[in-house]
């Protein structure tokens, strides 16, 4: 059976354009290890609006096409142009996660055909993809695609965090951005896991989300005396380790110097160089794309800042952490690893000005899901 749809992508040109669009694709027949996914949901991550609409500014934004059929261009600075080299000329599409129903399955698949299915590996933000059978988990019995469409990046990369802690020889965490899905999913991993976490927010609102998951430790950072109640956070926890999804700015440096304020607390003699507890600050996000400063005269000469990217630590973990880690996803799905959207929309209304404009802002707690089956 030959199947027909649409895929959205994004094309950067030599002059700066970028370009979102809804391309019509053939799906070709799947092989024999292979199966054709009808996408019923996919989530939009803020790893998608990286490669969706890199450093565009939504200011610059012009809509034309039609309801159907919708172009939405953007205008980026010469200046940014070169370190998206590698990508002008390229139309690229995107989603990395999503879900729905296996219609069509290759001779060594078809026990999954009819299936709903939760599946992650990129293009999702389309009417139908063709993935590899080992590359899906098949839903629990019930379970909709809206419940697995994030079963994977948001899953595992909190799962990934705790695994990182103890591979690393930490005991608690400090976690920025805490409000998101994300942030809200580790809270509730951290509770049931018996590990401290310090909780980084920007407002009372979203401080009062996360106390009523039982959050022990959440600071506003944007308080007066934010500075003195991470200190005090972090030497209560024993906190030497920290997932910044921010990215930009000093928070970064902050923490750190929290951490080492901490362990001088204890410390019975002065050293020239910090103490000796060694601290360890991953970025994994981006919110803020401003550079990151570090004051490092702060925080002693015992640390380390690096990136952190989920399928890098995957490949990392092995195959055994990957499978614990996926089978506690399917086991939690609907209740620790549970995602609740803002709203759902269609592919082509992921393109209209106004929808863009408001899942563009990343804004703390705010999710939004599209779902191809309605336009």
């Amino acid at each position: 059976m030959a199947f027909h749809g649409r895929e959205l992508r994004t094309t950067l040109t030599e002059d700066g354009t970028l370009t979102l669009s809804l391309e019509d694709v053939a799906v070709p027949a799947p092989g024999p290890d292979e199966i054709v996914v009808r996408v019923e949901a996919a989530p939009i991550n803020p790893s998608d609006l990286g490669l969706l609409l890199g450093p565009a500014d939504v200011r610059t934004m012009e809509s034309a096409g039609t309801a159907e059929r919708p172009v939405t261009t953007f205008r980026l600075p010469k200046a940014m142009l070169g370190g998206l080299r590698a990508r002008v000329g390229q139309s690229l599409a995107v989603g990395n996660e999503g879900a729905g129903i296996v219609v069509a399955a290759g001779e060594n698949a078809k026990a999954l055909e009819g299936r709903r299915v939760g599946m992650v590996g990129g293009a999702m933000f389309a009417d139908f993809r063709v993935l590899k059978a080992k590359e899906v988990l098949p839903l629990p019995d019930g379970a909709t695609s809206a419940e697995g469409a994030a079963m994977f990046v948001n899953p595992l990369t909190t799962l990934g965090f705790l695994e990182t802690m103890r591979m690393d020889g930490h005991k608690a965490i400090v976690h920025t951005a805490a409000a998101s899905n994300l942030g809200q999913m580790l809270q509730k991993l951290c509770l049931a896991d018996g590990v401290p976490l310090v909780n980084i927010v920007r407002s009372e609102q979203q401080a009062e989300i996360l106390r009523k998951l039982g959050a022990t430790h959440v600071l506003d950072s944007r308080a007066e005396d934010f500075r003195k109640k991470l200190a005090d956070a972090v030497a209560e926890t024993g906190a030497t380790l920290a997932f910044d999804a921010i990215g930009g700015g000093d928070l970064g440096s902050t923490i750190l110097q929290a951490m080492e304020q901490a362990a001088n607390r204890n410390a019975t003699e002065y050293s020239r160089y910090g103490s000796s507890v060694f601290k360890q600050l991953y970025v994994y996000g981006a919110l803020d794309p401003s550079p990151s400063t570090l004051n490092r005269m702060t925080f002693g000469f015992q640390w380390s800042v690096s990136g952190w990217l989920l399928f890098n630590f995957l490949r990392r973990a092995g195959a055994d952490a990957n499978a614990r880690m996926r089978q506690r996803i399917l086991d939690e799905l609907t209740t620790t690893f549970a995602s609740r959207y803002t709203a759902t929309i269609g592919l082509a209304e992921a393109l209209q000005p106004e929808v863009l404009k408001i899942y563009e802002r990343k804004a703390t707690g705010e999710k939004y899901l599209i779902d191809p089956t309605r336009g």
